[in-house]
């Protein structure tokens, strides 16, 4: 299911990063204006410097939503939730070969001009995009069902 609303955000025109994010929105609580503008940075492997892919990103954004730590002192819990982010990005990987951005396209620049190409039936064609947000909305989608939100994260009102 979560595979293919973030796939059909993506064909609405949200940047990777911000289609697997919104797909979760239900969980996180987040207005769709604002998950779209936290996650806008993220699309293009980081506003198109092709880095780390923003399906992925949009995948760590929701899962530090959902399990995220945030007393600065926590060195268990961040450790925790830095092998979770690891975990995820290990299945992402093992699925596509690689978690960055150009490589998963076949680029041989490390970056490209800002403006993104323009969506036609060509570009769908071309880019592997819109299926790497579908596997990382699949994954993620599979993380949570495998691993319930913390209670103590619903009782401070960040998940829904």
């Amino acid at each position: 299911m979560r595979r293919e609303r973030a796939m059909a955000l993506f064909e609405e025109g949200y940047n990777c990063a911000q289609s697997v994010f919104l797909a979760f929105s239900d969980l996180h609580g987040m207005d769709t204006h604002t998950a779209a503008a936290l996650s806008s940075s993220f699309g293009g492997g980081m506003g198109r410097l092709r880095e780390v892919c923003g399906a992925v990103s949009g995948m760590f954004l929701t899962v530090g939503i959902l399990y995220g730590y945030d007393d600065p002192g926590a060195r268990e819990e961040k450790a925790a939730h830095y092998a979770r982010i690891q975990e995820l990005a290990k299945a992402f990987e093992e699925k596509n070969g690689s978690i960055v951005c150009r490589e998963l396209l076949g680029l041989s620049v490390k970056r490209e001009e800002p403006t993104p190409k323009e969506r036609t039936a060509e570009y769908y064609k071309k880019r592997p995009c819109k299926e790497l947000v579908g596997d990382a909305a699949e994954i993620l989608e599979k993380y949570i069902a495998e691993h319930p939100v913390d209670e103590r994260l619903e009782k401070r009102g960040t998940v829904r």
